[in-house]
């Protein structure tokens, strides 16, 4: 508990920070053609960095600006001090700050705290997932057809991405897919039965460890978007679903993977 009750109070540390710069819309700079970063980036994983390294030195630390470091011990955090930069930047009410501890290759703690709506999802491994100390449960959609959903789309190389293509079919065969620019808030959905499932290609480890924990925690299923088992630092794509959906998620996946479209996309002449 030791270690979930310290990542608890680091993060709302963070998010009181963050609110404060957002009350304040500071400005923003490019990390690349599209990436973006702020004051309140550095800021946050600096704080956030420094509560871990005090609290566990022997600890390694991955943290999305860089301020973490590595260590010889098999504990290692996963740290986003901002989840939803773009959001932030535009003050668009949509960011978090995310931790998570694993163990070697197990997850074993995760907290994702939004501080505009002051929700702190929290999950450890094998006690249940939380929302605000209330135990939480995935979804019981059991047709897709009844499901909603949410995804994300890469800041660079976004004309390289075949997500559209998912994004379509999905959005076609179900009431709908949402686009919250938060990958962690989206994970977080899905283990409150908020969202019934997630999915996203690209995403680092700091964008999912947390969410892992609590969607697994809450009863529900994560693999990668083909079906085999996910891996925090080795996998290219996520799913995060409440179990019920996940094979038939999987079947119209594996059916734009090869290029066979259930829903052929419009014309743009017919939509004029």
């Amino acid at each position: 508990m030791q270690y979930l009750e310290k990542a608890v109070e680091i993060a709302r540390e963070a998010g009181a920070l963050l609110a404060n710069y957002y009350e304040r819309r500071v400005a923003f700079e490019s990390k690349g053609e599209f990436d973006l970063v702020t004051e309140a980036d550095r800021a946050s994983e600096k704080l956030i960095v420094e509560r871990l390294s005090s609290h566990f030195p022997s600890h390694g630390i991955l943290a999305e600006e860089g301020g973490g470091h590595e260590s010889a011990s098999e504990y290692r955090w996963y740290v986003d001090p901002l989840d939803g930069t773009t959001n932030f930047a535009h003050s668009f009410p949509m960011f978090n700050v995310t931790l998570a501890l694993a163990r070697g290759e197990d997850l074993i703690a995760g907290v994702v705290f939004v501080p505009l709506t002051n929700e702190l999802f929290t999950a450890e491994r094998g006690a249940g997932a939380y929302l605000n100390n209330r135990r939480i449960h995935v979804s019981s959609a059991k047709r897709l057809a009844e499901s909603l959903s949410s995804t994300g789309f890469p800041s660079r190389k976004r004309q390289h991405n075949a997500n559209i293509y998912f994004y379509y079919q999905l959005a076609m065969a179900s009431h709908g897919v949402r686009r919250t620019g938060s990958a962690a808030i989206d994970i977080a959905y899905v283990a409150c039965g908020r969202l019934d499932f997630f999915w996203e290609f690209g995403l680092k480890p700091w964008d999912v460890a947390a969410g892992s924990l609590l969607v697994q925690e809450a009863g529900g299923r994560v693999s990668e978007m083909e079906g085999a088992a996910h891996s925090v630092t080795g996998s290219e794509s996520f799913l995060s679903d409440n179990g019920a959906l996940h094979g038939e998620i999987l079947e119209i996946f594996g059916e734009v993977f090869r290029g066979e479209m259930r829903y052929p996309m419009p014309e743009l002449a017919a939509s004029r």
